[in-house]
């Protein structure tokens, strides 16, 4: 599996993409349309790769951005940005990917990269204007720039992953804490 899944939602997953947004050098895993593809497989949005070409990338890539501009200006609390949420809006008006069941009980979703990016526009509205859209959270980790939703009880959570973000910062507390006992 090339591609992570830590956000609890495939759109902000889609999101975190673009890694260390604001490292100056951020790690983008949308770099070939192949790579697009992939996340929609392994994202089980597509049961087989939907053949995405160089304007599929770029389409994608706008739409990921629009909506990481219009997440982050909802955690910020300012209103949100007229262009991005327009592109958020037009996307989300397409045709959805289809979803079949097959003679032997099995779902079938197949679709172009359009369709992806049409759910993915959807659950973007269907969260930050439903209950779900005070469950966002940033990663407490200061180089990482997830955006998860938090239903932990509680909530509580502080970390994209426990398994990454979670496991550095605790490393590096407990290294902290070894290290200034041993001055």
């Amino acid at each position: 599996m090339t591609h992570a899944f830590p956000c609890g939602t495939p759109f902000l997953d889609f999101v975190g993409t673009l890694r260390a947004r604001r490292n100056e050098a951020p790690t983008e895993m949308l770099s070939r349309p192949d790579a697009l593809d992939d996340w929609f497989v392994e994202a089980g949005m597509l049961d087989e790769a939907p053949g995405a070409d160089e304007a599929d990338l770029a389409t994608a890539v706008d739409l990921r951005e629009a909506i990481y501009s219009v997440v982050a200006s909802h955690l910020a609390g300012e209103p949100l940005p007229t262009a991005a949420l327009a592109e958020v809006n037009r996307q989300a008006a397409g045709l959805p990917v289809r979803v079949q069941l097959g003679a032997d009980g099995a779902r079938r979703r197949t679709g172009t990269v359009a369709q992806g990016l049409v759910v993915l526009a959807r659950d973007t509205v269907d969260t930050l204007g439903g209950v779900e859209g005070a469950l966002l959270r940033e990663c407490s980790r200061p180089e990482c720039t997830q955006v998860y939703l938090d239903r932990s009880r509680g909530p509580r959570r502080e970390w994209c992953s426990m398994k990454t973000c979670g496991n550095r910062v605790k490393a590096a507390a407990y290294r902290a804490r070894r290290h200034s006992k041993a001055n």
